[in-house]
């Protein structure tokens, strides 16, 4: 069931959306300083390629506070429209009861467009 949902999810706008952040990553990479950012859309990016049997979790070896730093640039910086842009479509979504598994996944992409850094996605299986 999650390879047919990811199917359609790919279908219908999730390649698109993969895509858009590969390439606002690569525009953040010009620069050293927007390197980390870049990486961190590149991680949304893999997460909007194959959301269903996905979960974003707390990385566990984190040294010192310098995600919390990090995350707290990012949300100033565009994180926050990110995730709200995610969060409009997961309530769009749950309108009609086949949008809900889709909703869900836009859910858990807000979750880590807000705070990326000192996350990683992982496979439940």
């Amino acid at each position: 069931m999650k390879i047919l949902g990811n199917i359609v999810w790919l279908l219908f706008g999730g390649l698109a959306t993969a895509l858009e952040y590969v390439v606002s990553s690569i525009a953040m990479m010009v620069t050293i300083i927007g390197i980390p950012f870049g990486l961190q859309s590149i991680k949304l990016a893999s997460l909007c390629l194959w959301p269903f049997g996905a979960r974003v979790v707390k990385k566990q070896d984190q040294p010192g506070c310098l995600s919390t730093v990090m995350n707290v640039v990012w949300f100033f910086v565009g994180g926050v429209w990110i995730a709200l842009t995610h969060i409009g479509f997961g309530v769009a979504l749950y309108i009609t009861i086949i949008g809900i598994p889709f909703g869900k996944q836009h859910f858990k992409m807000a979750h880590l467009a807000l705070t990326p850094f000192g996350r990683e996605i992982v496979d439940k299986a």
